[in-house]
């Protein structure tokens, strides 16, 4: 049976490859530089700190769709199939790695886990369990968790390309540093705010929450893509009445009418904060930083 699999899927992969002009594409990798696949924007942004000129990054997961939504077709495959380098965070973020990396059947490719080092925290609640698994994915978005990431990442692109270590590791160096000092500049910030409660509308960000010593609380699907549950939505103007909340912080792809109701009900305004799963323009650590400064605001 597996044998029969493993020739449609060859099969398939021929005639898609052949017919590329169909479905979603990407740019093909620009020449002398490494291709590298990244799950999704995050990925790519701590990919691009790191790889810098060296590498050529496929984002996989396209703009409108959260990754663990994500369903790889076939012309996914063949991306993945050609990149040198995989990266993806893993903790249950990308439901579709490992299978999509099996049918891809890439030879001598470096598979980077980045979230492998990172210390999780458990989930408590029943329904992330079931979305996510066990821990929360979303590390990237802790400061301290990215530079773990971040190393994760420089040890597969020197495993992949030795020869550009000593810009892989100088990347690295100065990327680290900058998380440090970032870090440390929001953390007297925050340790002098007032309030210490993050209010999300989806619980994206307990390690940044951790990092910082703050306390996110969520209600999660009160600003879920249509139409969310009166009583979450309920709950959540109470919670924010109960603590004078000032600002409730919305995603990207969250429905920004439906934001601001809530807060105006809420007697808060609304904000965004960014995930980073969108590929995006801004490095990881601009974006962090403007995630800082609206929090550091909202706080005080």
């Amino acid at each position: 049976m597996k044998s029969y699999f493993k020739k449609e899927m060859a099969l398939l992969l021929t005639l898609l490859a052949l017919t590329a002009g169909c479905g979603r594409e990407a740019p093909p990798a620009e020449e002398g530089k490494i291709p590298v696949a990244a799950s999704f924007g995050a990925m790519e942004k701590l990919t691009e700190a790191i790889g810098g000129d060296a590498v050529s990054i496929s984002v996989m997961v396209p703009e409108g769709i959260e990754p663990h939504d994500f369903e790889p077709r076939a012309g996914d495959l063949i991306r993945l199939k050609q990149a040198r380098v995989f990266v993806y965070n893993g903790m249950g973020m990308e439901h579709w790695a490992e299978k999509a990396l099996q049918s891809a059947g890439a030879e001598n490719q470096v598979v980077v886990r980045a979230s492998e080092n990172v210390v999780p925290i458990p989930l408590e609640d029943e329904e992330e369990r079931e979305e996510h698994g066990d821990y929360d994915p979303h590390t990237w978005l802790g400061l301290s968790e990215a530079k773990e990431e971040a190393l994760a990442i420089r040890d597969g692109l020197i495993a992949a390309s030795p020869e550009n270590r000593d810009l892989f590791m100088k990347n690295y160096d100065t990327f680290a540093k900058d998380v440090d000092s970032l870090q440390q500049e929001y953390r007297e910030k925050l340790a002098k705010a007032p309030r210490k409660e993050l209010v999300t509308g989806h619980a994206a960000f307990g390690y940044l929450a951790r990092d910082f010593s703050l306390t996110q609380e969520s209600v999660e699907d009160a600003f879920a893509t249509g139409e969310p549950p009166a009583r979450k939505l309920v709950e959540l103007i109470r919670f924010c009445r109960a603590h004078q909340v000032k600002t409730i912080f919305t995603e990207e792809m969250m429905d920004p009418a439906l934001a601001r109701t809530l807060a105006s009900e809420a007697g808060a305004s609304a904000e965004t904060l960014s995930t980073l799963e969108e590929p995006g323009s801004e490095s990881y650590l601009d974006t962090m930083r403007d995630n800082l400064e609206k929090i550091d605001k909202a706080l005080n």
